[in-house]
């Protein structure tokens, strides 16, 4: 099973928290885009429960513009150094092996990438010198026409076949099977019953034999399903009880972490969802 150094954790979900220092993140651009108030988020998160902070310097919403390698660099860099003088697990959200390397040095002690090592080839070969946990994600293309590739006959199929072949493609380039972590990428390439029906698939994921994050967190799908009676969907930060319940099931079928927004009700689901299965196991 992957672990992360440092976390000393219970027979539960991970929970980790989101610090976007970007100005344009689609639930909370500009809050954190300060360094100072990236610091300072990241501890609130650590306080509030997170097992590991995740901090992205590029927004992925749809249809967002791609920075420049020396801003993404700029922009995380020294939150992640600042985040691991004090303990904090960290993890790096890029899909730049340049910032994955330069994250890890920093302190990071996971890389998250959205493109599962699509965006950049070197990047698997970078995550394996480093030792440290891969998140691979299922990916069909960037974030400005992501929505056109949301195409599928059988979504969780589909994506189970996609990662496979997306691990069997990073263990080549050298990252071993300890390292990987997978993701099946909500609101990526998939419009809200894509996300549902993965969703409900998790345990079929979970076949696969490699821990899964799920990231569903203030995403689209949430508000378009608590939209008001005029059809209006939920603001994002509004979503985030819907987020806490999907946490909560996502626990009980075997996540092995969970990416959210806002970290104490959802580190409460957790918990409640790992006793859930302990009370299970014992009768």
């Amino acid at each position: 099973m992957t672990s992360v150094p440092g976390l000393r954790v219970e027979e539960r979900c991970l929970v980790m928290g989101v610090v976007n220092v970007t100005p344009d993140s689609f639930s909370d651009g500009g809050l954190w885009f300060d360094e100072a108030a990236a610091i300072s988020h990241g501890l609130e998160l650590v306080a509030d429960g997170a097992d590991l902070v995740d901090v992205g310097g590029e927004s992925t919403r749809p249809g967002a513009a791609r920075v420049s390698l020396d801003e993404e660099l700029a922009r995380v860099v020294p939150v992640i150094r600042a985040l691991s003088r004090e303990g904090v697990s960290v993890s790096v959200d890029t899909m730049r092996a340049e910032v994955a390397k330069a994250a890890v040095e920093a302190g990071a002690k996971l890389v998250n990438d959205v493109s599962g090592g699509l965006a950049d080839p070197e990047m698997p070969r970078v995550v394996a010198a480093t030792g440290v946990p891969y998140v691979v994600m299922h990916w069909r293309g960037h974030s400005h026409d992501m929505d056109s590739r949301a195409v599928y006959a059988d979504v969780v199929t589909e994506v189970g076949e996609e990662l496979a072949k997306r691990v069997d493609l990073v263990l080549a380039e050298g990252v071993s099977e300890e390292q990987i972590v997978l993701d099946p990428g909500l609101g990526f390439a998939k419009n809200a019953e894509h996300n549902w029906a993965l969703l409900a698939g998790l345990s079929r994921l979970t076949e696969l034999g490699y821990p899964l994050l799920v990231g569903a967190s203030r995403k689209r799908f949430l508000g378009r399903l608590l939209a008001d009676p005029d059809g209006t969907p939920r603001p994002f930060g509004h979503s985030d009880d819907a987020t806490t319940a999907v946490t909560a099931l996502a626990a009980h079928q075997g996540a092995w972490c969970v990416r959210v927004h806002q970290v104490r009700p959802n580190a409460d689901a957790v918990r409640v969802a790992a006793a859930w299965k302990r009370a299970g196991a014992s009768t």
